[in-house]
C-alpha cells in the first residue's frame, strides 16, 4: 500500500508580511512609515507593476491604523507616480514606461519594443486648411490642406497618452492611410521624420483631458510637442501629446560636448 501523504499547502503572505510591520513607538508618523515600506517594496520589486493594493479599509484593519493614515500614504505614492488608481478597479502598482529621447521612435514602436500590447482609440480624423500657427510651424502657404488625427494611446489596456497630430496633406494619400501607426503610414510615402525638435513641460491635467485618460483632474502629466522633419528638410509632422505622469519616465543620454 502506497504511503499517500497530503502535499503541503503553500502559505499565502498577508500584505503586512509583504511590506513589513509598522512601529507605533517610532518618531516617524505612521503614514510616512507605510509610505516608505510601500516605496521600498516597489523599488525592490517585492511589489511589481500592476500588483493590486488592498482597499483602504482592509489595509487599515490589517495594519491596525486609521484609514486616513492609509489614505495619506497612498496619495503620496500616487503623486510620486509609483501607484495608480483605476476607476472602479482600485489602486495598483504603476506600470511605468521609460521614454528614451536619444532615438526618434513612435509610440507604437516604443511599446512594442518593451513587449507591450499597443492599441489606439480614435477620437477624430479630419481634413482641413492649415491654421496661421500651423502655417508658420510647417512653412506652408495659407490655404494648404492638412490632415488632423486625434486619438488615445493604450499599452496593455492602460491609457497612456492623448495625442493630436497634424500632417501636411502631401505627406499622405488620404486620411484612411493611417491605421495603427502614423509613422508606418508616413514611411510608406517617404515622409517619415528623420529628425525632430521636441519641447517638454510638466502640467496638471484639465478635467476634460483627465476624463479621457481615466484619471483624476489635476493629476500630473507631461506635455510633449514634437515637430518632425523629413529627409528633404521639410516639416512633415506636428504632434502634441499629453502623457500620464504616473506611467511615464523621460530618459535622455547626455555626452560631454567638450
Amino acid at each position: 500500500m502506497s504511503d499517500l501523504r497530503p502535499m503541503p499547502v503553500p502559505s499565502i503572505l498577508s500584505f503586512s508580511e509583504i511590506i513589513g510591520p509598522l512601529d507605533k513607538q517610532r518618531g516617524a508618523p505612521l503614514y510616512m512609515q507605510l509610505q516608505r515600506s510601500l516605496r521600498d517594496a516597489i523599488h525592490s520589486q517585492v511589489l511589481t507593476p500592476n500588483d493590486v493594493i488592498p482597499p483602504e479599509r482592509d489595509l487599515a484593519i490589517e495594519l491596525n491604523v486609521s484609514r486616513i493614515t492609509v489614505r495619506n500614504a497612498i496619495e503620496g505614492l500616487v503623486a510620486e507616480g509609483l501607484l495608480t488608481r483605476k476607476r472602479g478597479a482600485g489602486t495598483f502598482v504603476a506600470s511605468r514606461v521609460e521614454k528614451n529621447f536619444s532615438r526618434l521612435t513612435s509610440f507604437s514602436e516604443d511599446m512594442l519594443a518593451r513587449g507591450r500590447k499597443v492599441h489606439s482609440e480614435w477620437l477624430s480624423k479630419s481634413e482641413g486648411i492649415v491654421t496661421p500657427e500651423e502655417a508658420l510651424s510647417f512653412g506652408l502657404s495659407p490655404g494648404t490642406r492638412v490632415y488632423r488625427f486625434q486619438r488615445l494611446r493604450f499599452a496593455d489596456g492602460l491609457t497612456m497618452a492623448l495625442e493630436h497630430s497634424t500632417i501636411p496633406a502631401h505627406c499622405l494619400p488620404s486620411l484612411d492611410a493611417v491605421d495603427a501607426s502614423l509613422y508606418a503610414a508616413l514611411e510608406k510615402t517617404g515622409h517619415r521624420p528623420v529628425r525632430a525638435l521636441q519641447r517638454l513641460r510638466a502640467l496638471a491635467f484639465e478635467p476634460e483631458q483627465a476624463a479621457l485618460l481615466g484619471i483624476e483632474p489635476g493629476g500630473p502629466g507631461l506635455f510633449i510637442e514634437r515637430r518632425g522633419f523629413s529627409a528633404d528638410g521639410r516639416t512633415c509632422e506636428l504632434t502634441q501629446s499629453w502623457y500620464r505622469g504616473d506611467a511615464y519616465d523621460v530618459v535622455a543620454e547626455l555626452n560631454d560636448a567638450r
